[in-house]
């Protein structure tokens, strides 16, 4: 499988008469691209925006991210969720560099929304602030789940996969400004030089635990829950094999704008055939029941000890019910004999007091850790907010409440914010480019 990326990087996003992009300027007719967001009917209310870091701007509900992007081939560039079911990870992909689109709620939020501040102290703790981004702002008919804590939010997500393939469109027909290629040889068939190096796996445990459709994400348009662990080559996740979900505390989740850069893959691909050998990876899931979570670390251990991994990665993208798969998955390696280091955050309570993980084993003895959910975070009132503010009190977002005996309210009325990272928008960004680092005192 080989994947040719054609980046094409943004210094500057205007609106104007035509969708194009020259000389580092990408210019947006927003009468086009909002006909592309209204292909839904149940979007009733949409806006499009432009925001840049540094600008005085809070968005909230944050739902979610992704890269503009076209494939040459003409495919869809989400097969299985935006078009025919395809291969994704061959051929060329042209992406716009330096930007997202991201999605906001106008009214309504909820357990799996998130908060971003373009500017000020807020914007160290996520990484979207650092891009240039045209954000989405829109509101649906979807009525049943404008008051439910857990939101499916399809209708907004699918017009911003949209968006950003109309988006990405206008640099089909051009000539990138670099080029990236990915590319592994089969298993089986690699040159000896790269077999004599320490052979390692990467295991993926995205958001699957919710057994009704609509809330996990999405394999090629399948939804994990359905599925056992399955091996992978790195390129199809880069290229949109994979979707975010709705589910997540935001500051676990992983976006599709993740998924299609993960930055660990990059990192084991960058040193595939100096100091690894890259097999691939393993896309596991997150499960309900202990025997389905004791099933797919077993998958998962089986897979790797076949394809002759000396070492692997696991990354859990939440936090909770799900470090119980994440350990087991730990465990089940280790006891094969596979040499393993853990990417996860840690929920220790606003006291620091508590476990950081529910579930530890003595064998687990390489975590990574990227962040506590719980840890709270103050910020002053913003110059701008694109969604509403209110909802990051009222509508159930994970680090956000409505009212608390010490801290009172999570919205004060003069806009300043009171927030678990909880709510922070990929805040803790286990995909392997966090903003954070560690400090002995």
């Amino acid at each position: 499988m080989k994947l040719e990326l054609g980046h094409f990087f943004v210094e500057e996003i205007q609106f104007g008469a035509k969708t194009a992009f020259k000389d580092g300027l990408l210019t947006i007719n927003k009468e086009e691209a909002l006909k592309v967001v209204f292909e839904d009917e149940h979007i009733t209310k949409a806006e499009l925006h432009i925001v840049k870091p540094g600008d005085d701007v809070r968005l909230v509900p944050v739902k979610e991210a992704i890269e503009p992007r076209i494939k040459l081939n003409g495919d869809a560039l989400f097969p299985g969720v935006t078009g025919d079911l395809t291969q994704a990870g061959n051929g060329t992909t042209h992406a716009l560099k330096g930007c997202s689109v991201l999605v906001v709620g106008q009214h309504y939020g909820g357990f799996q929304d998130g908060l971003i501040d373009m500017g000020g102290e807020g914007a160290k703790y996520t990484y979207y602030s650092q891009l240039k981004n045209i954000v989405l702002v829109a509101h649906t008919d979807e009525e049943f789940e404008h008051h439910e804590q857990q939101k499916k939010n399809r209708a907004l997500r699918w017009a911003g996969m949209r968006l950003a393939e109309y988006v990405g469109s206008c640099v089909k027909e051009l000539e990138p400004q670099e080029k990236e290629v990915f590319e592994l040889k089969p298993v089986s068939k690699r040159p000896s030089e790269e077999n004599v190096l320490p052979s390692v796996v990467l295991v993926l445990q995205p958001q699957s635990q919710m057994e009704e459709a609509g809330y996990n994400d999405l394999c090629y348009g399948w939804d994990c829950n359905r599925m056992v662990p399955t091996f992978m080559n790195p390129n199809e996740i880069l290229d949109g094999a994979m979707i975010s979900g709705s589910f997540m505390p935001c500051s676990s989740k992983w976006s599709t704008y993740d998924f299609q850069n993960f930055p660990m893959i990059k990192r084991l691909y960058g040193e595939h055939g100096k100091t690894v050998n890259f097999l691939g990876v393993i896309m596991s899931n997150l499960n309900v029941a202990l025997e389905q979570k004791e099933r797919s670390a077993l998958f998962v251990a089986q897979m790797a000890k076949s394809l002759g991994a000396d070492a692997a990665v696991v990354a859990e993208e939440g936090y909770g019910n799900p470090d119980t798969d994440f350990t087991a998955c730990l465990v089940a390696l280790e006891e094969v004999g596979i040499k393993t280091v853990g990417l996860t955050n840690e929920c220790t309570g606003r006291d620091g007091a508590s476990q950081s993980l529910v579930s530890m084993n003595e064998k687990a003895t390489a975590i990574v850790s990227c962040g506590n959910v719980s840890e709270l975070i103050e910020l002053p009132p913003a110059g701008l907010v694109l969604g509403e503010l209110e909802a990051l009190a009222r509508d159930g977002l994970s680090g956000g409440w409505a009212d608390d005996e010490l801290l009172g309210p999570s919205v004060r009325p003069d806009g300043s914010i009171i927030m678990e990272n909880n709510a922070m928008f990929c805040g803790d960004q286990v995909v392997g480019w966090s903003t954070k680092t560690m400090k002995e005192f």
